[in-house]
């Protein structure tokens, strides 16, 4: 590939063909350099649809919204898998009250932990010692371990995995983009102020470049109810999220205000849709944007 170029279709004499490794999933010119078959096959995963959720950049509340999201499936009677892949930091478990749990394996397969009857969850927090333990890891152990994630574990027969993965366009979600099958779609997070719906407009055309169709947009911390005197605050503003999806030509699923209930239930363990009722507004919102999920996924 040449010098400061980004662009895989410039893979076109023989020294460039050299240096494209056919690993990128979105190249379109691996077809013509004969690389198919360096890409890996589609892990075996009685799944029937996998929904990544991601972002461009971190603090816009990604796992947090995946967490919640998750939980509202399995809570409508969906068996419901989360995988967490921000390897580096992964925070699923604290956020669902079972991050001193650990995995365990029967049969040589890997269990998942149980949250619920519906819902299942795996993280690379269940491997390490401590919380404090870093995870310093180059590309081909995250690969691996991904692989490991997908086709060891006994997920049993899924209606959703829902897959949280780290900021940005790394080795994570390309990984995941090569080996699950039946990727329905990804779920982009983003906050609504324009420093944080420029990172995320960048997420949008990653998954594009990937052939993977964008779900829709969620505009997370999308203003805030004074508890005090009940006056709606936007502390990120608001309608960055909408804005942005409506100029990259892509669904907007809805927005999730800014509740500091919300985030004491993650910091809890118990995700705030199953801590509220339901007329709470922020209940409302989660649900709103699993439903109109579940319509661009099945309708």
């Amino acid at each position: 590939m040449p010098e400061n170029s980004t662009d895989p279709d410039a893979c076109t004499d023989d020294e460039m063909k050299k240096s494209c490794s056919g690993e990128c999933a979105s190249c379109p010119s691996a077809k013509e350099h004969g690389m198919e078959s360096s890409l890996p096959e589609r892990a075996a995963l009685d799944v029937k649809h996998v929904i990544l959720v991601l972002s461009g950049k971190g603090g816009v509340g990604k796992s947090t919204v995946a967490v919640n999201l998750a939980y509202a499936l399995s809570s409508h009677g969906y068996n419901t898998g989360l995988l967490d892949l921000d390897l580096h930091g992964p925070t699923v478990p604290k956020m669902l009250g079972i991050e001193n749990s650990r995995l365990q394996t029967i049969d040589n397969k890997i269990e998942p932990v149980r949250v619920t009857g519906t819902l299942a969850a795996v993280s690379m927090a269940f491997l390490l010692p401590d919380t404090s333990t870093p995870v310093i890891w180059r590309g081909p152990m995250k690969m691996s371990a991904i692989s490991q994630f997908l086709t060891d574990v006994n997920w049993g027969s899924l209606d959703y995995l829902v897959v949280d993965l780290p900021p940005g366009t790394g080795d994570e979600a390309l990984t995941i983009a090569q080996l699950a099958p039946n990727l329905r779609g990804a779920v982009i997070v983003t906050t609504p102020q324009e420093v944080a719906t420029l990172e995320t407009s960048k997420a949008v055309r990653f998954v594009e470049k990937l052939g993977i169709p964008v779900i829709g947009v969620v505009e997370n911390m999308s203003g805030m109810v004074c508890p005090h005197c009940q006056t709606e605050i936007d502390v990120f503003g608001k309608g960055g999220g909408k804005k942005m999806a409506e100029d990259l030509g892509v669904p907007y699923l809805g927005s999730i205000p800014l509740d500091i209930a919300m985030r004491e239930a993650g910091d809890a363990g118990r995700p705030a849709v199953i801590r509220r009722g339901l007329d709470d507004p922020t209940w409302k919102a989660i649900n709103e944007v699993m439903e109109n999920l579940i319509k661009r996924v099945e309708g």
